[in-house]
């Protein structure tokens, strides 16, 4: 059954990446460590499917308050996907779009791109450190590493970042065939990158406990105390969250 194989190869490079993201981990949490310690905010940016992982850090139960989700809506897969894709290759955009942003010296910048190679998620990270940002790149630096860049400086994201964590996808994403089929399926980028993101979050939140600064972390609101504890998160943050 090609499901098992599938699991199978997503257990395998969950096993790559505690091996081989280590040190890339640790160096991330330091990032975000810092950042809130001395109030500042994660920002986290992404293109089409990348949206996805402003959403799985922003306004997450067990996650950090402090996480921005930046939502551009031209890069979204709304209103119609082939949009998100022309946007994402569109120079002059990630400055117009940070320019709508909160964004204070300290601050830093999380972004997903499993290419690494389109104009935005470049400029981005271009624009990121410009503004005092430290940046840290979801990537996948096989991909990235066999594909040319979009942008005009002819860097990928991987080159702009100051930490690298690589998801080991594959050229494609999709991992999976079937006899008589010719284009693959199966993608990991999104099931590698929200656990590497979320490992990233767990080791800031002991990085912080262990140096006696209990950092805000939003309740299920469908626990019962959970709607008066993130009240409090929202007054707090409101303001600095775009989505708040």
């Amino acid at each position: 059954m090609l499901y098992k194989e599938y699991l199978e190869k997503v257990s395998e490079l969950l096993e790559q990446v505690k091996e081989s993201q280590e040190e890339q981990i640790k160096e991330a949490a330091e990032l975000l460590e810092k950042a809130i310690k001395n109030g500042g905010v994660i920002h986290v940016f992404g293109c089409g499917h990348s949206q996805m992982y402003g959403m799985e850090l922003f306004y997450r139960a067990g996650g950090l308050v402090p996480v921005n989700a930046i939502l551009a809506p031209a890069l979204s897969l709304a209103p119609t996907a082939p949009l998100s894709t022309f946007g994402e290759r569109q120079e002059g955009l990630a400055g117009a779009i940070l320019d709508n942003q909160v964004i204070n010296q300290g601050d830093v910048m999380i972004i997903a791109s499993t290419s690494g190679r389109n104009a935005v998620p470049v400029e981005m990270a271009i624009e990121a450190r410009e503004r005092g940002m430290e940046v840290i790149a979801l990537t996948s630096l096989q991909f990235s590493g066999e594909v040319t860049s979009r942008h005009k400086s002819g860097k990928k994201l991987y080159e702009i970042a100051d930490v690298i964590l690589d998801s080991q996808s594959v050229p494609g994403d999709a991992v999976m065939s079937v006899k008589g089929m010719e284009t693959k399926f199966g993608p990991t980028s999104s099931i590698i990158g929200f656990a590497i993101l979320q490992a990233v979050v767990v080791q800031t939140i002991e990085n912080l406990m262990e140096k006696g600064h209990e950092p805000p972390v939003w309740v299920s609101s469908n626990l019962d105390e959970g709607d008066a504890l993130n009240k409090k998160h929202i007054e707090n943050y409101r303001g600095r969250l775009e989505n708040l």
